[in-house]
């Protein structure tokens, strides 16, 4: 079997033969695979009326926050007999009896005759956080030296 050759008449033929207009309501071949509903193309519309909505947004200009009313400060009434925090005197624990100590080592405590209650917090330690104004408490540097003698 030979094969035919078609030339630009036999294709324009073709072409005029298929229906490439909606005339009975039925869309041309042709025009079925260019508009094939898929749902990457029922989605691009979608997707445009987001990126418009978005680049409108952006647009807006920002609402204007209310201003802040002013607070008028309520007075304090001190209440007699009661407290909230436990006072801190300047020196209950009589923490200035041993300000000789400063700069010696750690190990010199012991021999202070100390007759109330004391701490030794070394250097980086650990201290629980109660409060007791008459102990005496002897805080250490790195190389073990007193550098800090306080109350609590």
């Amino acid at each position: 079997m030979a094969r035919t050759r078609e030339g630009p008449g036999r294709f324009l033929a073709g072409m005029l033969a298929r229906p490439l207009l909606l005339i009975t309501g039925i869309v041309a071949y042709d025009m079925r695979m260019l508009f094939k509903p898929t749902r990457m193309n029922l989605m691009k519309p979608a997707f445009s009326a987001l990126a418009l909505l978005v680049s409108l947004a952006a647009c807006a200009p920002a609402p204007v926050p209310e201003p802040i009313p002013a607070v008028q400060p309520i007075p304090v009434t001190p209440v007699a007999g009661v407290s909230g925090l436990e006072s801190r005197e300047p020196d209950a624990c009589h923490a200035k009896d041993y300000v000789a100590a400063l700069g010696q080592p750690g190990s010199v405590i012991p021999g202070l005759g100390i007759t109330r209650e004391y701490r030794v917090v070394e250097y980086r330690g650990i201290e629980s956080q109660e409060y007791n104004p008459l102990r005496i408490v002897f805080r250490l540097d790195a190389s073990g030296n007193i550098y800090n003698i306080d109350c609590g």
